[in-house]
Order: structure tokens, then sequence, then C-alpha cells
């Protein structure tokens, strides 16, 4: 006879902290729903010891935080867990629940922060040629038009792909030389656009208005699918299409490897760290320093590739 699942544990204040985070920090329902799985696994833990989150002390969330690793969570992993209990208790804290913070003084698990894999300016060159091109020998096809935008889009101005593909209609300001992006956090920040995005912006629009002239789309790239605009995924696999036609590994052309290269190609030509920190939407210009590092790497290999010492000691 099959096992009945065991009932997951009761957590004090968790809708309460939920609704928080919707109402008061914009979180997303994927983001409160990882809250939740995060807090659930770690009242599942304390109830095998006859704990309970809302009263658990600075030892037993170590005690937790040692049993991730024991389970061979990675270090990433286990800083969001932490992350999470961290909120929890501020918000009890705030609540007046509970006086102490007991995450106060645990240490962030040390991760290992991996250089994005950046694509090279020749290469989004061509990447954006193939596009223009096939747009441009097809007048009408909305499919052309649209990737061709995509992409002028995403290099032209750094966003997440979730910002890019959710953008609605009224992200155009105004001004047409910039649009309105909402980021994480419901925050919002103004984006300079590129004559060349806002023309293949315009071909696109002007597609769509062909294909449904009555009825104006709610977003800049819609589509039949329950969330009404193109999905990340899809839009993933229009880039690897367009891999294919530049020519160009798809394993190496991402929405965010085009990202990257948006940040690290404005830092070559001179961009300052804090400009190309608004523009990304980052929080913390720490989050915008890991493009320095690219940079670092590139030009330690620039001189030992040319300056007159190196070559001597290679041989050359």
């Amino acid at each position: 006879m099959a096992r009945a699942p065991a009932a997951r544990p009761a957590i004090k204040h968790l809708d309460g902290f939920l609704e928080m985070l919707a109402a008061e920090r914009a979180a997303a329902v994927h983001t409160r729903d990882a809250y939740r799985r995060d807090l659930t696994d770690f009242a599942a833990h304390l109830a095998r010891r006859g704990l309970a989150p809302a009263t658990a002390d600075a030892a037993a969330i170590r005690g937790y935080l040692a049993a991730l690793n024991q389970r061979g969570l990675a270090a990433a992993s286990v800083a969001r867990r932490l992350s999470a209990l961290r909120h929890y208790y501020r918000f009890l804290q705030g609540e007046r629940v509970r006086a102490d913070l007991p995450t106060t003084g645990i240490d962030r698990p040390r991760t290992r922060r991996h250089l994005p894999r950046v694509l090279g300016e020749a290469e989004v060159a061509t990447l954006i040629e193939t596009a223009a091109a096939a747009a441009e020998a097809a007048p009408g096809d909305a499919a052309a038009a649209r990737r061709h935008a995509l992409i002028e889009l995403l290099y032209g101005t750094g966003l997440r792909v979730s910002e890019l593909v959710g953008l609605p209609r009224a992200a155009l300001a105004a001004d047409p030389r910039f649009l309105v992006v909402r980021g994480k956090g419901g925050k919002e920040r103004i984006v300079p656009l590129s004559a060349r995005a806002r023309a293949a912006l315009a071909v696109h629009l002007a597609c769509r208005t062909e294909r449904a002239p009555a009825k104006p789309a709610r977003y800049l790239f819609p589509s039949r699918g329950r969330s009404g605009h193109l999905t990340r995924r899809r839009f993933a696999q229009i880039l690897a299409d367009l891999a294919v036609a530049a020519g160009i590994e798809p394993a190496r052309l991402t929405p965010h490897s085009l990202r990257h290269a948006f940040a690290t190609h404005l830092l070559a030509g001179g961009a300052d760290l804090r400009s190309v920190q608004k523009l990304l939407g980052h929080a913390d210009i720490a989050t915008t320093e890991i493009y320095t590092h690219v940079l670092d790497a590139r030009r330690r290999a620039l001189v030992e590739q040319k300056h007159p010492l190196a070559r001597r000691r290679s041989g050359g």
C-alpha cells in the first residue's frame, strides 16, 4: 500500500510575508513561489527536530544550512535559501512577532562568480546584418521584421530578456528616442533607443498593423499564448535560428549573452560604470563590476600577445 505524502508543516505568518513581498516589493509570482518553497523546506527540516520557523534561533538556522551542504546543494542555492530566511525574519521583526534577527552574524556562502561569455563586436554586427538583410529581402514578412527588431533592441538597450519580450506598447515614451522600462522590483528606468532600433521597431509595428489593423496589441511583441506576449523560450529559439544563419555557434548566442555584449562593449568604448549600471537596471554597482573583470582578462591577453617583452619570452 502506497504511503500517503507527509503533510506540509504550517509556517506562521507565511501568507502575510508573501503578501508583503507582492504589495511592497512588487515581487513576481515566481519569486514568491520560490520563497514559499524555500521556507517550506526549512520548516520541514525544523519539524523533524521539534522546532518551528517562527521561533527558530541562529543555531537551528546554521544546522539547516549545514544540512543543505550535506545534501550537495550548490553554494548559490544555499545562499538563496539564506536570503529567503533573512527576508522572512526581517518581516517577523517588523510585525513585532519577534524582537531579534536570528540570521544576524550568519555569513553568506561564498559563490564562484563565472565570467559571462561575451560575443565580439564583429560577431554581433554579423548577427544584426543577417537579421536586417532577411527583413529587407522579404518586405512585409512579420517574422523577419520581428526578429530584426528584437536583436536591434536587445543589443541596443541591454534589456533583460523578460523586460524585452514583455514590453508593453506604453513603453514607447512620448519621445520616440527612449523606452520606459519597468524592471526588477517594479522600478522604472529610461533607456535610450538608437536610430537603428527605432527604425527596426517601426517596421515591425507596421507589419503588425497590417495583420491586425483594428485590434492593436497590448505588447510590442504579442503572442497568442497565455501571457499575451512572446515567451523567453520562443525568443531563445529565434536567436538559435539566427545564429545558424549568421554562421555562429548557437550555444554561444543567448539573450543574456547579448546583454553581456551590450555592457562589455560600452565599457570597452569608454562608458563609465555608473552609466552602464543605470542602463542595465542593476540595483548594486557590484553586479555591474563583473563586466570590468571581462575587460581585465581581455587586456591581460592583449598585453601577453602584443607586448614586445611578452613576444621575446615566448620566442616570437
